[in-house]
């Protein structure tokens, strides 16, 4: 925001973390970057959230959030009576607490301009136990696109994720409706690890924000359309992968690797030459 000019010195940042290292790295970072106006604190969000206003969830703007991928470890029957109303679509099944923490970020937004983009498994888009839940949660029209993301891109996990943004106030032409965005193939891969490239990023928010149909890659469907679905969000019955050129790319990889297969024969035979 400063570099952009604009006001950023009411900005403050909260965060809360249950594992002790990884909030104390959160914190030196803070720091590293010259940031103050920060409350970075360690904690379990479900059993004891850290942010609290007049006894009730303290209220964001923008939250930007990884949970832990389907945790289970967690305490169900309490969040079944939670005394924050986080439990306003159900509770999740003991083996899978997704919903638990979406429903904690649902309740920690600012109804006026809240906004959020968290990055989850493809599972909670489609399992059948949170069906009930993941229908109630396209009801409130907050969730405003699904960009789904290629896979290794994380040290610590080699599935495909994808992000879920929400808001809670989505412009007119928005409403009713949910994008989805297939880019699990736009990714470079190196050695067993996937990064996004800048063009990669660029094409994503691009689509984002164009918010309209691209053949094989976006596809802005209506709330009636998945709810024909029973509310499956799978990415994949949206948006359809093109298959048209799979073949030709197949023999125009064939012929280069054959060229490259030639080029290093013959270098290989002049360098044995040289030797003898």
């Amino acid at each position: 925001m400063k570099e952009e000019a604009k006001e950023y010195r009411t900005l403050k940042l909260f965060g809360q973390e249950v594992n002790l290292i990884t909030s104390a790295i959160a914190r030196m970072n803070m720091f590293m970057h010259g940031i103050e106006e920060f409350s970075i604190i360690r904690g379990d969000t479900l059993t004891n959230p850290g942010f609290l206003e007049n006894d009730q969830l303290k209220k964001f703007n923008v939250i930007l959030a990884n949970p832990p991928y389907s945790i289970k470890s967690w305490d169900r029957k309490l969040f079944e009576s939670d005394p924050y109303g986080r439990n306003l679509w159900g509770a999740p099944p003991q083996g899978c607490a997704d919903y638990a923490f979406q429903q904690h970020i649902h309740k920690s937004l600012d109804k006026v301009n809240g906004r959020y983009a968290i990055l989850w498994p493809h599972g909670i888009l489609f399992r059948d136990a949170e069906a009930e839940m993941r229908r109630k949660m396209l009801e409130t029209d907050h969730i405003e696109a699904v960009i789904g993301i290629g896979a290794n891109l994380f040290y610590n996990s080699p599935m495909e994720a994808m992000i879920l943004v929400g808001n809670t106030n989505k412009p007119d032409q928005r409403k009713g409706k949910v994008l989805f965005i297939n880019g699990k193939d736009d990714v470079v891969n190196n050695k067993g690890q996937a990064f996004l490239s800048g063009n990669h990023i660029d094409r994503l928010y691009q689509a984002y924000r164009d918010f309209i149909d691209i053949p094989h890659f976006a596809k802005v469907a209506s709330l009636n359309e998945i709810m024909e679905l029973n509310g499956n969000m799978n990415v994949n019955f949206y948006v359809k992968c093109d298959n048209s050129g799979s073949k030709l790319d197949f023999q125009e990889s064939l012929r280069n690797w054959i060229t490259a297969s030639d080029a290093l024969k013959d270098s290989m035979n002049a360098l044995l030459k040289e030797c003898i």
